[in-house]
This record gives structure tokens, sequence and C-alpha cells, in this order.
């Protein structure tokens, strides 16, 4: 794998690719990195104590579950 970031002076980019990557589909991608982002969206802290569900007395009835 080859990754590098660099910035360029015109809208040509010509780069040296291994000779094992040579006849092999090869993907190549190209974006500003400003857009990538590595920050969360919300600076809100997520929980999952929002519902409360008591399953001591649950019992899995399997057949049941798979007659559906």
């Amino acid at each position: 794998m080859i990754r590098t970031i660099f910035i360029p002076n015109n809208d040509n980019i010509v780069f040296p690719i291994p000779k094992d990557y040579v006849g092999k589909e090869l993907e190549i991608i190209v974006f500003p990195t400003e857009e990538v982002s590595s920050k969360p969206s919300s600076s809100k802290e997520v929980t999952f104590n929002a519902i409360s569900i008591d399953t001591r007395k649950y019992k899995f009835d399997r057949e049941e579950a798979n007659a559906r």
C-alpha cells in the first residue's frame, strides 16, 4: 500500500508505483485533507442508559423464535 500526502503545483499528477502493482487493478482516491475530519460531529456524550428493562424473569424460547 502506498499513502502519500503532497501539495500539487498543477492539475496533473504522475507518480511511480511498485513493480508488483503493474498489471493489477488499483484504487486511487484523491481528496483534500481538510474534507476529512477526525472530530465527532457532535460534542455531546453518548450514553445508553435511556431505557431500563428488567430481564430477570425473561426466558428465551428458541422454538418460538424459529417459528416466525
